[in-house]
C-alpha cells in the first residue's frame, strides 16, 4: 500500500531528480522509493557504510569524468556533513 510523505529539497536538486526520473521512465516518487529501498534493505548502519560505488551507480548519468585529485573518504565525509548544516 502506498503512503504519502512530504519532503523538502533544494529546488535545483528537484529539477535534476525529475529530469533523471523522466529519462528512466519512472516517477520521482518511484525513484525515491527505489533509492530508499536500496539503502534500507542492506545492512548499512550509517550512510557512510554504503559503498560509494553503490551511490554512484544509483545516480550516475553517462560516463564519469574526474578533473581533480580525489579527496580522502574522511575529507568527503567532513565536507558532506559541513554542507548539511
Amino acid at each position: 500500500m502506498d503512503a504519502k510523505i512530504t519532503l523538502s529539497f533544494d529546488e535545483s536538486i528537484i529539477k535534476k531528480a525529475k529530469a533523471y526520473a523522466d529519462k528512466q521512465n519512472i516517477s520521482l516518487s518511484r525513484l525515491m522509493e527505489v533509492l530508499l529501498d536500496k539503502i534500507t534493505s542492506n545492512n548499512y548502519k550509517t550512510l557512510e557504510d554504503m559503498p560509494i560505488a553503490d551511490w554512484v551507480n544509483e545516480v550516475a548519468e553517462g560516463q564519469s569524468v574526474y578533473n581533480h585529485k580525489p579527496k580522502s573518504r574522511k575529507q568527503l565525509k567532513k565536507d558532506f556533513f559541513e554542507k548539511s548544516k
